[in-house]
């Protein structure tokens, strides 16, 4: 069994939760997520089975969306709903939609986040839930990420109350922090914050309608119907540059050889590309010689030799 199976991630289980379930619904050990969902955040999860665990960093690299809610008047230890409460305020004023736009505004772009503390980030070879769970509090570096898109998902022009709550839907690169883009968003309201909904709409293409439940994956396996909840290897691989290969070039590339650059490949070196047949079928992940001008070498062969 071959393919990519995206999930939609219930609520209360963690990515290896749902890994360790499908590999007894499957009856196979090779399964594998494509980068952890917070315990409390449903939807979007591609889960690689068989031979598509070679792309799955490759999928964990493209982009993501979600849909989420930020609510404002206290913050938590997790910067989620689900954390003890750090601080809390009453909310004594009211914020029109300009000033809500131009929050979301300012996170659009480039910009630099501090992991929280209870995520699966290494710091001296330990998680940093690792540490939080212990009250040990350890310095992180920061990072940039993309917000390629924030867009406001309410159409109040006032927002008023001692709690404030409003959805947001965003589109970014591997390794945002949604919890705390909600915690910065009320930062710069001037109130504590926290993440209080997100579901995942979108991860390296797959959508919620492609998704398939836990139980509706093993009412299919029951019924010998793989076919219907697994995706071909290809479609993870959609955001990678393609070249395609004769027959003869082919047999080469199965066998991990290092090729001449072909004159028509334009990809810049460290950039990975996939090699596909003339059915356009993943054949092998390729990259310019890291070393050896004019050269292409093999990174990953993704069929059987």
């Amino acid at each position: 069994m071959d393919g990519i199976l995206p999930l939609l991630k219930p609520k209360g289980m963690t990515s290896h939760d749902c890994v360790f379930k499908l590999r007894k619904i499957l009856k196979t050990k090779k399964v594998g997520h494509t980068g952890t969902l917070d315990p409390d955040v449903t939807g979007v999860l591609p889960i690689c089975i068989g031979r598509a665990t070679k792309v799955a960093e490759y999928i964990t690299e493209a982009g993501k969306s979600y849909e989420g809610e930020v609510t404002l008047g206290f913050s938590t230890t997790t910067e989620d709903a689900s954390g003890e409460v750090v601080e809390e305020r009453a909310i004594v004023e009211e914020f029109s939609r300009k000033q809500i736009l131009d929050v979301l505004k300012d996170f659009t772009g480039i910009i630099s986040q501090t992991p929280p503390m209870f995520s699966a980030v290494k710091i001296n070879g330990k998680k940093l839930y690792e540490y939080a769970r212990a009250g040990i509090e350890v310095e992180r570096p920061s990072r940039e990420v993309t917000v390629h898109e924030l867009t406001l998902l309410d159409d109040r022009e006032v927002f008023t109350g001692e709690r404030i709550s409003f959805r947001f839907r965003v589109s970014c690169s591997k390794g945002t922090y949604i919890r705390t883009l909600a915690v910065n968003m009320g930062e710069k309201l001037g109130y504590p914050a926290h993440m209080s909904d997100l579901i995942r709409t979108e991860s390296a293409g797959f959508t919620l309608a492609d998704c398939q439940t836990l139980e509706a994956v093993s009412e299919l396996m029951e019924q010998g119907k793989e076919a219907d909840f697994l995706q071909p290897i290809e479609r993870g691989l959609y955001h990678l540059p393609k070249y395609q290969i004769n027959d003869t070039v082919a047999k080469k590339v199965l066998n991990g050889a290092v090729l001449p650059q072909p004159d028509d490949l334009t990809v810049p070196r460290g950039v990975p590309f996939v090699m596909v047949d003339s059915n356009e079928k993943a054949l092998a992940i390729y990259q310019l010689h890291p070393e050896k001008d004019q050269l292409i070498k093999p990174v990953k062969i993704l069929e059987i030799r």
